[in-house]
Formats: structure tokens, sequence, C-alpha cells
């Protein structure tokens, strides 16, 4: 085995684990941003904002991570999907900047306070939207000619990625509810539930709709899963799904399970995230490229590696750190108690 072939698996992990992250701790907090427009009053937004004050920047730590893997260890990859998701990429970022900086405002600019409550949620739903988009894009593929894209920067705006998108933004309001329930107490905690029950019905209709959309779009995803023993192998993915669904749901309409919504979304998270890896594996550019054609060289990735393996438990002490230190509730007159 050469050294490529042992150093792809050890980046693929790498790479999956850092989007893995970044979906699940900076989609709650843009779903709690997305959750923020429905909000009551000052009171009620002032309490939504500051649940996530600690710790929100931190969590883009693992968009950077993931795009840095992405570039480094497999650079073909990042040539081809770059381009193709351009636009949705540059709208995602864009809406990033603007949400953050509508979070420091609003506590500073008091007379333009309407303005940044506005530019923070409308900040959230785009990135989230967007987001999506270039998820879709990933699932349908790329127009690759040899090692480049050939189509336009708008081939990524299809009914299905914008079913994605919509499908995110209901995915991300739903792990927002849960964090709010873990942070929040009385009529605010109740109202996250409410949120949290319409947001898994838009969860559950968008994944059916995408489930069946996606084998009958692509053959090699329908061959995947519906082809013997594949069938019965892969039967427990969707049906962890449902019994996680249930549990959700069960949960958000018990006034006693704090945990419950968030830790069973974080599963129904995972089994989608697994489902997709299922699906397209062993592909980094789907349809054209696996992982071994589009990884660097393994000098390259040895190099990075070491780098890599040092700065990775830092960040994940740190991140462990914060979300210790910040772990209970969420108060107007004491703050975290």
């Amino acid at each position: 085995m050469s050294y490529v072939q042992s150093f792809v698996p050890i980046w693929t992990a790498i790479l999956a684990i850092g989007v893995f992250l970044y979906v699940l701790l900076d989609g709650f907090d843009l779903g709690v941003g997305i959750l923020y427009g429905f909000a009551q009053d000052t009171r009620a937004r002032n309490l939504v904002m500051n649940s996530i004050a600690p710790v929100w920047d931190g969590n883009e730590t693992w968009l950077i991570l993931g795009g840095v893997a992405l570039m480094a260890a497999f650079p073909l990859a990042f040539v081809i999907i770059i381009p193709a998701v351009y636009f949705p990429v540059a709208i995602m970022l864009l809406a990033l900047v603007f949400r953050g900086v509508a979070f420091e405002f609003r506590f500073r600019d008091a007379a333009h306070r309407t303005f940044w409550d506005h530019g923070f949620f409308y900040g959230s739903i785009i990135a989230t939207f967007a987001q999506g988009i270039v998820l879709g894009a990933f699932i349908q593929g790329f127009k690759v000619d040899g090692r480049q894209f050939v189509g336009t920067s708008l081939d990524c705006f299809t009914p299905f990625s914008l079913l994605t998108g919509v499908a995110l933004v209901f995915g991300y309001a739903l792990l927002g509810s849960g964090w709010l329930i873990l942070k929040l107490e009385g009529g605010l905690q109740a109202e996250a539930r409410r949120h949290g029950r319409w947001a898994l019905a838009g969860v559950l209709a968008c994944t059916g709709a995408v489930s069946v959309w996606t084998p009958m779009a692509q053959a090699q995803i329908a061959e995947r899963w519906f082809s013997w023993p594949n069938v019965a192998l892969l039967l427990p993915i969707p049906v962890i799904t449902l019994a996680l669904a249930w549990l959700v749901w069960r949960s958000l309409n018990r006034s006693t399970s704090s945990f419950g919504p968030f830790l069973g979304t974080v599963g129904l998270f995972l089994m989608s995230y697994l489902g997709i890896a299922i699906s397209l594996w062993p592909m980094i550019v789907p349809y054209r490229y696996t992982l071994w054609e589009a990884a660097s060289s393994p000098k390259a990735q040895a190099f990075l590696l070491v780098g890599t393996l040092l700065l990775l438990p830092i960040i994940l002490l740190y991140t462990s750190w914060s979300y210790w230190v910040f772990s209970g509730k969420v108060r107007a007159d004491l703050g975290y108690h």
C-alpha cells in the first residue's frame, strides 16, 4: 500500500468530521438566528441572542478547517467544486459576515437596533439556504471535462438544490429550537418547542422529497440503495431515522425533556450525513473522481497532516471548554447560571 493510499482515509476522516461538526455547531446557532426573527419582544430577543453569544464565533472554525482540508488534501476536488458553487458560497460568506456585524452592532447601536435585528435574522436564513444549495449541487454532480469544471456558475441553482436549501433551513431551525430548549426556561422554552414541531414537520417533508428524488435522478444512487443485498443491509438507516424523528417529536411535546430535542436532532443529522456518504462513497467529485484520484501527493498529505494533528486537539479542547463554562441556563437578570 502506498503512502497516499494510507493517508487518504485519515484525511477523509478529518474532512468528514470537520464538515459534520461545522453543520452541528454553526447549524444550531444559525438555527437560533432563524428563530430569532420570531421572538416576540426585546427581552425575548436579548435572551435568544445571549444563548449563543459565548460560542457562536468559535463554531465557524470548523468551516475554515473543512475548506483548508479540501484544498490541501484533495486539490482536484477543490478546483472543480468551488467554481461550480461560487455564487452560493459567496452569498453564504457575505451573509455570515453581515450576520456577525449585526450581532455585534445590535448591542452597541441602540438607535438602529431594529435594522440589526433584521440583519441577524436574514443573514442567518440566507447563509443557511446558500449552504443547502451547495449541498444539492454536490449531490447532483458537476459538468466536468478532464480535470476542469466546464459548466456555468448558475448550474448549481436547480429545483433540487432549492429544495435542499429549504430542507436545511428547516433542519437548522430544528437544531436551533433544541438549543433554545436547553438554554431557556418558561414561556420562551415553550415557544421554542412550538417552533421545533413546525421545523420537524418541514424536515420530514423535505427529507422525504429529497430521498425520493435523489435515486430517481441518479441511477448509481438507486443501485446503491435498492439492489440486493444492499437494500437489506442499509434498511437500518431509514428505520433509525424514523425512530429518531418520533423520539424528537415526543420530546418536543414533553415539558420535562430538555436534552431530548437537541440530542435527537443531532442523531437525525448524523443519519442524514451517513445516508449521503453511503450514496456517494467513494466519490468526492460525484460520479467523476474518487477520494484517491483527487488526493494530493503523499509528501504534501504527510506534511500537512503533522500540523493538523497538532492543532485539532487544541481546537477540540478550547471548544469543549467554552461549552462547559457556559453550559447553564440563560436568564435576563443573571446571564448564565
